[in-house]
């Protein structure tokens, strides 16, 4: 079955850095677009980047462009999220998610942005 287990997370202060991680497994991991979302506490999920099968294609929210960068192993069947110059406005859960006729996601990466 699918499954996405991201991890990375963290506190970290404002103007740092963080990688997260996305392993997945279940289903030719090659062939599919990953996206991160983020979700604020009160606030509805966002899409924050999302990255084409190959890796040759990127695209991010307006809010995380120039700071954020999404990569992809597909020889690790993994998809990072670079954070770098983060805000406390960052604050989030962020997941990784794919969809295949439908939706799965992952249980998500606690990030804190506070000094």
């Amino acid at each position: 079955q699918v499954q996405l287990v991201e991890s990375g997370g963290g506190l970290v202060q404002p103007g740092g850095s963080l990688r997260l991680s996305c392993a997945a497994s279940g289903f030719t991991f090659s062939y599919y677009a990953m996206k991160w979302h983020r979700q604020a506490p009160g606030k509805e999920r966002e899409l924050v980047a999302r990255i084409t099968g190959s890796g040759g294609s990127t695209n991010y929210a307006d809010s995380v462009k120039g700071r954020f960068t999404i990569s992809r192993d597909n020889a690790k069947n993994t998809v990072y999220l670079q954070l770098n110059s983060l805000k406390p406005e960052d604050t989030a859960v962020y997941y990784c998610n794919v969809y295949m006729n439908y939706d799965y996601w992952g249980q998500g990466t606690q990030v804190t942005v506070s000094s």
